[in-house]
């Protein structure tokens, strides 16, 4: 009851905060001339620092789009990394305008945190890592055991969720960020790890051995993940929202990053709609009439997204299953650009 009370009141705190007037972050992120966007503290495949020091990832690269289409130069963005229990704060308060921290859509947070999901851009699941010196092969075989979870998550939920309907017991031990969680994986202080699958698959690429666990089949939950944008400013919203739906327009339509030039040539409306050689799209958005060239341009269509951060070029060989395009049996659905 105590935990149910400090939750309550931490939502009604970040509803309170979210009633600050930020109805014109178009022209004040204009004015700026950087985008302020929120990231995860460290993910791979997400949001982690390559070798360099530079930050790249799925979100990343969404927060570069939005960078490219407001700013016409995705390199203009500050980042803020967040754990899971700052990251609804940090929107509400103005410290980031956009929200890219593989967060998942629920009524909840929908409904009563003075926020707005703008879409999803990674359709996830709940699943289980362990090692595999365990020898389980199922999560149904997991009862008694320690959890290490993050938390301010949907994933303390889901855990409790399952193991009551399957009348199993665990002992969960939390920490504030994936890092932590999964070093005290790998230090032996739990059994086993639970997150989103496409995290999973991500952490295990920064144990010491990556072979020695393995993510078990069962998926327990829906999480939808996306970007986040304040409430009562629909300009932004609306911005926010069709950056994604261009970059998934541009993969149906054959757009990517190496072609984009000379598809300006192209005699095909939908594809001269999309890179504003006609139409007013971008006029409508607030932005240049290039707006969704210059994503495509800097940052690419999503499955070129997709593919180096998380899918078939990267470390994490993510099949795209239900984040391919809906051509192709997945859910990814860009709406018209007309």
């Amino acid at each position: 009851m105590k935990l149910l009370k400090t939750a309550s009141l931490s939502l009604a705190a970040i509803a309170m905060a979210a009633t600050v007037s930020m109805a014109d972050t178009l022209e004040s992120t204009k004015k700026n001339g950087v985008l302020s966007c929120g990231l995860n503290t460290g993910l791979p495949g997400f949001a982690s620092p390559d070798s360099k020091g530079v930050w790249k990832g799925l979100d990343v690269d969404l927060c570069r789009a939005v960078a490219a289409a407001v700013l016409g130069d995705a390199s203009k963005v500050k980042y803020a990394h967040l754990n899971a229990k700052e990251r609804f704060t940090a929107l509400s308060s103005g410290e980031v305008d956009v929200l890219a921290r593989n967060t998942t859509w629920t009524a909840t947070r929908d409904t009563s945190l003075g926020l707005n999901f703008t879409g999803v851009n990674y359709y996830d699941g709940q699943g289980f890592l362990v090692k595999k010196d365990l020898g389980v092969t199922s999560a149904k075989e997991l009862d008694g055991a320690t959890f290490c979870i993050q938390a301010g998550t949907t994933t303390e939920l889901n855990l409790t969720d399952y193991f009551k309907a399957n009348k199993m017991d665990y002992k969960p031990i939390t920490y504030d960020t994936s890092a932590q969680s999964i070093e005290g994986f790998q230090a032996g202080r739990c059994d086993a790890l639970t997150s989103d699958a496409s995290q999973l698959y991500g952490l295990r690429t920064t144990l010491k051995d990556p072979d020695s666990a393995i993510v078990l089949p069962e998926i327990i939950s829906k999480e939808p993940l996306g970007p986040v944008v304040r409430q009562g400013d629909d300009v932004w919203f609306n911005i926010v929202k069709w950056t994604h739906i261009a970059m998934l327009n541009a993969e149906e339509l054959g757009v990517n990053s190496t072609n984009v030039d000379e598809m300006l040539k192209s005699k095909n409306p939908s594809i001269k709609r999309l890179l504003g050689v006609s139409g007013d799209i971008g006029k409508n958005l607030g932005l240049d009439p290039k707006w969704a060239y210059n994503i495509i341009k800097q940052v690419g269509n999503y499955g070129e997204i997709f593919d180096r951060n998380v899918g078939k070029d990267s470390p994490l060989k993510i099949n795209r299953g239900l984040n391919s395009l809906w051509k192709d049996g997945g859910l990814q659905y860009g709406a018209p650009i007309r």
